[in-house]
């Protein structure tokens, strides 16, 4: 009897896993499931094409890529959510920096899916600005006071964060390659192969117009 193939639900939850790996590689090596010659490197900006298995993007910072995808490319959606969405036990992702007071200020929220919890658990630095770092876990404790202060539970630690009212929350859900249309904003880590190329490890891409603030 042949093994069961992988699911669609197996590649998502194998995409959510990866940025606690990718990011580690920002501070050392890249790690040992995306061994290149490389650290992966965050690649954020617009579609503006899909040829084929190569996927050309726009970076924000104003430079045109171009991206390989492998058939099982994990993509998954962006949808837009609100902070009455982060509840306590809710399973979320938070890109945050410190302040003095010890606690964390979120840059962006994402909720995951019930499918999703406990992917990526933990505390690790995160690329978007000096001293970023991303808590993935669970909701404890919620105060409502001028947004929401939420204390994130994972395993070894927790963090109290800090969510203004102003800060993108969005919803993380699976996602195909039907996303990636001109026009949508995207978020994903890719390695350089061999050949200086380089083939992306997972996408997040927005629907709706949605801009993926991770």
């Amino acid at each position: 009897m042949k093994p069961a193939a992988p699911s669609a639900v197996h590649h998502f939850l194998r995409a959510v896993a990866a940025p606690a790996l990718i990011v580690a590689a920002f501070a050392t090596t890249a790690p040992a499931a995306f061994a290149q010659a490389s650290a992966p490197a965050g690649v954020r900006g617009t579609v503006t094409a899909l040829a084929g298995d190569t996927l050309k993007v726009h970076e924000n910072s104003g430079q045109d890529v171009d991206v390989k995808l492998a058939k099982d490319t994990p993509i998954r959606g962006v949808t837009l959510a609100n902070i009455g969405d982060i509840k306590a036990d809710s399973y979320i992702g938070t890109a945050a920096i410190p302040q003095a007071d010890g606690t964390l200020k979120a840059l962006e929220v994402h909720v995951f899916p019930a499918s999703m919890r406990g992917m990526g658990d933990g505390h690790r630095p995160w690329d978007l600005g000096a001293n970023s770092s991303m808590t993935n876990g669970t909701v404890g404790s919620v105060v409502v006071s001028n947004g929401r202060t939420v204390t994130i539970n994972y395993k070894g630690g927790e963090k109290k964060v800090v969510i203004p009212q102003d800060v993108p929350i969005v919803n993380l859900e699976p996602g195909d390659r039907s996303l990636l249309v001109p026009g949508a904003h995207v978020v994903l880590f890719a390695h350089k192969e061999a050949d200086s190329s380089l083939a992306a490890n997972f996408i997040s891409a927005g629907k709706n117009g949605v801009v993926p603030p991770m």
